[in-house]
């Protein structure tokens, strides 16, 4: 009896055994599986293994158990491993939502800008007004082509030297770019009042400012960058509303203090209105992200034009710019020699400015959702169509005349808000200064 009884509780220890082993080889399996493996090669199963006493039975639960305890950790090793480049892709894929699109130093940034760019773009904006008097006064002597060469050559210095200030503003701060072309665009101002000769406007007017422009003309778009993706459209089309503000007010000031106080002292107001806007211009103009590590020099860097995207918006960017600029500059010349006195001429250039300035941020709004390529390509075909059928034809017309300035202004402003966006697409956040300046190196030459 004993002899059976001890058999029989052997027999059912061996069953007991073999289910808690079939058990944890049920649970091994169900866990890895969730672990997207089996491991069925390197794990035997317990059925292959033979009944025998208690203690064989025991000692393969415990191998097996052993087995478990080894697999499983190599197991979710495993799957960290193959978790990790999906992780490093999902962070890569993420990189576009870093930009704070929005908050209160972004704003600043943007206002910081703004005021930069009245700094550079009101006066620009304002060329025709000047060219103007100019031509009447100090400069009579000269013709209009002749004058008109003291602002191409301050229009190309704001662009050709950013080339080698776009790859500073990448690897250092813009603070110093930013004080000295404020300071270069002031004394401009303030020095104009002096100038009596065709060389004392070149040298003070196409140079200094020109290269006081450039200075503050990088950093003013890249630093939006910096800040703004999905948005950017909007926010630099915001910025850039200041010069067609300053295409307005600059016109309007001389047209009402030239008769009042003099050429001398109007642009000494008008550098203290520069002074009073480089303020806020020095103090929210920032970066985000630490400098670009591949800038080494301010030597300008082509390799750019190695992708062939790039090299073909800055064709189109320089054949845009050279088109647009000739009704920005002689509009007010053009409408006093077709029998319209010289507060007219003034007047229709502030006309155009304000057309712009729905020009500047509508159609970054737009751009935002539309895709920046296409709104740009609406734009210029515009501009086109406002040239051909509108200012052709206008001859001595008032009213065609004032409904170009309006509709081509309108047309016209996007090149400086959707310009900057476009190229922005084609690199990287941090060589945004670089890709910008030299792209605008050839298009100065426009």
């Amino acid at each position: 009896m004993c002899h059976v009884r001890n058999d029989a509780e052997e027999t059912c220890l061996t069953t007991t055994t073999e289910s808690e082993s079939a058990h944890g080889y049920s649970t091994y399996l169900e866990k890895n599986e969730n672990r997207g493996h089996t491991g069925l090669e390197s794990v035997p199963s317990p059925w292959h293994e033979k009944s025998g006493s208690a203690a064989e039975s025991g000692s393969g639960s415990a191998d097996l158990k052993e087995k478990d305890k080894a697999s499983f950790p190599a197991s979710s090793d495993t799957t960290v491993a193959e978790e990790a480049p999906s992780d490093d892709a999902s962070d890569r894929s993420n990189e576009d939502d870093d930009f704070p699109e929005g908050g209160l130093r972004a704003w600043l940034v943007v206002f910081g800008s703004f005021c930069a760019m009245f700094m550079v773009f009101g006066i620009v904006n304002s060329t025709a007004a000047f060219q103007d008097y100019f031509s009447s006064n100090q400069l009579r002597d000269y013709s209009p082509g002749q004058i008109g060469w003291i602002f191409s050559l301050n229009l190309f210095l704001v662009f050709f030297c950013g080339i080698h200030i776009g790859p500073i503003f990448d690897a250092h701060s813009p603070r110093v770019l930013v004080a000295v072309g404020s300071l270069a665009l002031v004394l401009s101002m303030m020095f104009l009042g002096f100038c009596t000769e065709y060389w004392h406007f070149m040298l003070d007017y196409a140079v200094l400012g020109g290269i006081g422009g450039a200075l503050l003309n990088t950093p003013a778009y890249a630093s939006i960058g910096h800040f703004f993706k999905r948005r950017r459209g909007l926010a630099t089309g915001i910025a850039c509303t200041s010069g067609s503000i300053g295409g307005i007010v600059i016109p309007v000031m001389l047209q009402s203090l030239l008769p009042k106080i003099g050429f001398a002292w109007s642009t000494r107001v008008l550098g203290f209105l520069l002074l009073m806007l480089a303020v806020p211009a020095n103090l929210f103009i920032a970066k985000r992200l630490p400098g670009s590590k591949k800038v080494v020099s301010v030597i300008p860097d082509l390799t750019a034009f190695k992708d062939p995207s790039f090299a073909l918006c800055t064709a189109g960017v320089f054949l845009m710019e050279w088109g647009l600029f000739v009704p920005l500059t002689y509009i007010s010349s053009y409408v006093t020699t077709h029998g319209q006195d010289a507060s007219f001429g003034f007047t229709v250039v502030a006309l155009l400015n304000v057309g712009s300035f729905f020009g500047r941020w509508i159609p970054g709004l737009l751009a935002d959702r539309f895709g920046r390529f296409n709104v740009i390509i609406v734009t210029i075909s515009l501009c086109a169509i406002t040239v051909l059928g509108l200012w052709l034809p206008a001859a001595n017309s008032t009213a065609v005349v004032i409904a170009f300035a309006i509709t081509f202004g309108f047309a016209s402003g996007s090149n400086l808000g959707l310009i900057p966006v476009c190229l922005s697409q084609l690199c990287r956040v941090e060589d945004y200064g670089r890709y910008f300046s030299t792209s605008y190196l050839f298009v100065s030459f426009g």
